[in-house]
């Protein structure tokens, strides 16, 4: 519910896209989502009818073409429920959250700000607050307001998805890897979770640590696209180039599995030859790749097969 790149350490400049990263992004992104409820109406009468609408329900209609995708018919909807009543929290959440959706952080940043106004205390503008923080790079500030959350609502996994991605984006992957197994402790079954510590595993150049918490969830017939993104990053660091075609070939033309491929191929180079370096050395150069290709959300990958082919065995 996301979905806001991860730096890997790559010690070159590579001109290769780096789908894994996105992967991570776009979870944060998407993910953060889950933690917002919203709501507005879609008859075609005025928004206060004589005869008293359900507003509930015409927030939950407003929802649902949220969460079905449908953002444009969501803002509209919420937009004709906040100029009906313009106190109402959930319709100015669920606005935001539209907004937020369409890439717009100023203006979904502006009322998620107004609504942590009306109510300080409210988890979900301060969750999406601390969203358009991770995705704008304000590390720092996306750090402390996710730690402000879980401190208040410790079982909250978006929050704690949230915080290790922005500790990962910051390098700090022994402190994110702590935050998401202490959530996966509370919420054993959270997939996000799974997928996020996968990759932190790998960006932490533990790529066989991090396939095998990855092949837990990746075959599953609901395992989220991350998931199966990060697993073919950790065979192709591997060097299994080809258990790392067979994930990414379920879903995009061969050309662009190649492409990445091929960023593989170089990052595993590259850690080979420099296995001192610092996650620092190229911080700048694999932000600026994953951060076009989280705004071309350009690739998506199928579940591996949960019965047969290498991507279905445990790394040893």
């Amino acid at each position: 519910m996301y979905p806001i790149p991860i730096p890997i350490p790559i010690p070159m400049r590579s001109q290769r896209r780096l789908t894994a990263l996105a992967a991570i992004a776009s979870l944060a992104a998407a993910v953060l989502l889950t933690g917002c409820a919203s709501s507005p109406r879609v008859e075609t009468r005025p928004v206060l009818s004589q005869h008293g609408a359900d507003k509930t329900t015409d927030l939950r209609i407003a929802e649902s073409a949220l969460e079905s995708g449908d953002t444009q018919l969501a803002i509209s909807l919420f937009e004709r429920a906040l100029n009906a009543d313009p106190s109402s929290l959930p319709a100015e959440l669920g606005l935001a959250d539209a907004i937020y959706q369409t890439g717009d952080l100023a203006r979904s940043g502006v009322l998620y700000r107004q609504a942590a106004a009306a109510a300080p205390n409210d988890p979900r503008a301060q969750l999406g607050l601390a969203r358009v923080a991770l995705r704008e790079r304000r590390l720092d500030e996306a750090v402390s307001r996710y730690r402000q959350l879980l401190s208040a609502h410790p079982d909250n996994a978006v929050a704690a998805e949230g915080l290790g991605a922005a500790l990962d984006l910051q390098g700090k992957h022994g402190e994110a890897q702590a935050v998401y197994r202490s959530a996966l402790a509370r919420h054993p079954e959270a997939q996000g979770l799974k997928a996020n510590l996968g990759l932190s595993l790998i960006l932490d150049r533990r790529a066989r640590d991090g396939a095998n918490v990855l092949l837990d969830i990746a075959g599953l017939p609901d395992a989220p696209a991350q998931a199966r993104e990060n697993l073919a990053l950790a065979y192709g660091v591997l060097g299994n180039a080809e258990a790392a075609k067979q994930i990414l070939t379920a879903d995009m033309p061969a050309a662009s599995a190649e492409d990445n491929l091929q960023f593989y191929r170089s990052l595993r180079d590259a850690w080979s030859a420099r296995p001192g370096a610092t996650h620092a050395d190229a911080d700048a150069d694999a932000e600026a790749r994953a951060g076009k290709l989280a705004a071309d959300d350009a690739v998506r990958v199928q579940a591996v097969p949960s019965s047969q082919g290498p991507a279905a065995e445990a790394v040893q």
